[in-house]
């Protein structure tokens, strides 16, 4: 039995009931059809020169390399040429760098100076136009263009090739090669050295000032060396600093020493002999308060701060840097430390509702505010001790000196002293703290003179109105402009190499890494990023301000 789905349908088989189709088509003219369009085929001829080509020594990165693979495939054209090596046993390594040398700047030459060799083989004189007119140049018996210039008398004072040096093009990769093999030469020093040492090896680079200043730029090595770090706008002071309130509400904290001091044995032993201390600075007031603390650990840390809030009160945000006792104090109150580097702290005790905040490490300069005042500190206790010295420095001694320091820091004026009869009072953190001043000041129009006669605490609004009236009209203009990294630069890139400064060992030996992640402010700038190093042989992550790195190398 046949099968349909295999021959089909009957009446496909049955050629007598197919009709044949009566309808006919006349043939069209190719030629008059408006539907059919010529086929048209460009053929492009690239004519060859017999010379090797300067585009197939674009691969080198350096002179000797390319020397060297041009000399390698002369002995072997020679080498198939006589098929065999007796010619070949007399071969001079110096001869033959000197004929791949001349070979490579023949080629050159051939390709960027064909009009003025050809002008100067006919023995004819150079265009106007020509950009080695007024160097004279001539053709040597090799075939090499050479600067003929004014001082040929000087034959005895000079080297030939320093009175002819050899010409070469401005812009070629195989000029950039020479030039960053003499500046190699020179140990990477400057444009001056580089310059030098081209002309005294017989080469006239055309425009070679700028050559060589964008090779040094260029450079890695030279930036490992010389390359100053990165810099960025400094950032806008943030909001913490510049809404009113309450001293000590918001607060920066950092500490010094030690100092040595004198101790009592007992049968116990002896107390330790070194004190530190612990400054605590408003963010808004400027007033500062330090504590001395026995010890550089996070349990004494954590009393010193339970001292500072008990005598000036509730705190909403504390700043700092990331020193050991910080964090471990940090771990000890359950902050959550792996959170620093996306944002601030959310939660410092679980009731007590402060945000603390940490800077990137190894940038002291976000936390100036507080680091000026323990430099004034510094200052203030050194003249004390200078003047007791023949006492005996005491932890109680010590503790009156401290005191001392906040009081003489607090009293001082934050704002420029007036010249105006009218407006003598100075402003200073200690109006805010004590609500006392040494005179009588200049009250405000919302309280009365005689206020400050009746109610104490009448006397206590008026000076802080006439703090924070002087606070927002002459402090905070201080704050607004900017005294250093006053302009924008480039941001650092995810995937830029760079050199982290470490101060303890010379330049050469600062650690290399890449840029993991970036970290842009507000503004859109980077500031801060996450750095990959190799360290003992696996990757470690680091969080640096840009401050601290040096660029060699941009991402592509």
């Amino acid at each position: 039995m046949q099968l349909p789905w295999i021959l089909g349908p009957q009446w496909l088989c049955d050629t007598k009931k197919i009709q044949a189709d009566t309808q006919c088509f006349p043939l069209i003219e190719p030629d008059c059809d408006v539907e059919v369009r010529p086929l048209s085929i460009n053929v492009s001829v690239k004519s060859e020169s017999n010379g090797l080509g300067t585009e197939r020594f674009e691969r080198f990165s350096s002179w000797k390399s390319l020397i060297r693979a041009v000399m390698c495939l002369q002995r072997l054209v020679n080498m198939c040429k006589t098929r065999t090596n007796s010619q070949l046993d007399n071969w001079s390594h110096s001869d033959a760098i000197q004929k791949a040398e001349l070979l490579v700047l023949k080629e050159l030459q051939q390709e960027c100076f064909l009009k003025d060799i050809k002008l100067l083989s006919e023995k004819k004189q150079l265009s106007k136009d020509s950009r080695i007119a007024h160097l004279a140049p001539f053709l040597d018996e090799n075939g090499l263009l050479r600067v003929g210039g004014r001082i040929n008398a000087a034959i005895n004072q000079l080297p030939a090739k320093e009175i002819n040096p050899i010409n070469l093009p401005k812009g070629s990769h195989i000029t950039t090669l020479i030039l960053r093999n003499f500046h190699e030469k020179t140990k990477h020093q400057g444009r001056l050295f580089t310059e030098g040492a081209v002309r005294s090896g017989g080469y006239w680079a055309i425009g070679a000032k700028r050559m060589i200043s964008s090779l040094i730029h260029n450079c890695v090595t030279c930036r490992r060396l010389r390359r100053s770090r990165e810099i960025q706008k400094m950032a806008d002071i943030p909001p913490e600093r510049l809404t009113p309130g309450p001293p000590f509400t918001s607060i920066g904290i950092d500490t010094f020493g030690p100092w040595e001091i004198v101790t009592r044995k007992t049968r116990g032993g002896a107390a330790n002999s070194k004190r530190w201390a612990i400054l605590f600075t408003c963010l808004v007031s400027r007033a500062i308060h330090i504590e001395i603390i026995e010890e550089m650990s996070s349990s004494s840390f954590i009393n010193a701060l339970r001292r500072f809030l008990a005598l000036r009160g509730p705190v909403k945000l504390i700043r700092s840097d990331r020193g050991t006792n910080f964090i471990g104090a940090s771990e000890e109150m359950k902050i959550d430390t792996i959170k620093v580097e996306n944002g601030p702290v959310q939660q410092f005790l679980q009731t007590s509702g402060i945000t603390w905040k940490f800077n990137v490490p190894h940038a002291s300069h976000m936390g100036g505010i507080w680091e000026r005042m323990i430099g004034m500190t510094r200052k203030i206790l050194n003249s004390m001790l200078l003047e007791s010295r023949s006492k005996t420095l005491t932890h109680e001694v010590l503790v009156t000196f401290m005191c001392e320091v906040c009081a003489i820091i607090n009293s001082r004026p934050i704002t420029p002293i007036s010249t105006d009869p009218d407006e003598p009072l100075i402003i200073s953190p200690y109006m805010i703290l004590t609500g006392k001043v040494d005179f009588l000041p200049v009250v405000s129009d919302s309280l009365d003179i005689k206020d400050i006669h009746r109610a104490q605490w009448k006397h206590v609004q008026v000076l802080a109105d006439i703090f924070w009236r002087h606070w927002r009209k002459d402090y905070l203009n201080i704050l607004q402009s900017r005294r250093i990294w006053k302009n924008k630069h480039s941001n650092i890139k995810v995937g830029d190499v760079v050199i982290i400064r470490d101060t303890v060992v010379n330049r050469n030996y600062w650690p290399m890494g890449v840029i993991q992640r970036t970290f842009e402010s507000d503004d859109g700038l980077v500031r801060k990023v996450e750095v990959r190093m190799i360290r003992d042989g696996k990757p470690t992550l680091f969080t640096r301000p840009v401050h601290e790195l040096v660029l060699l190398l941009n991402e592509q």
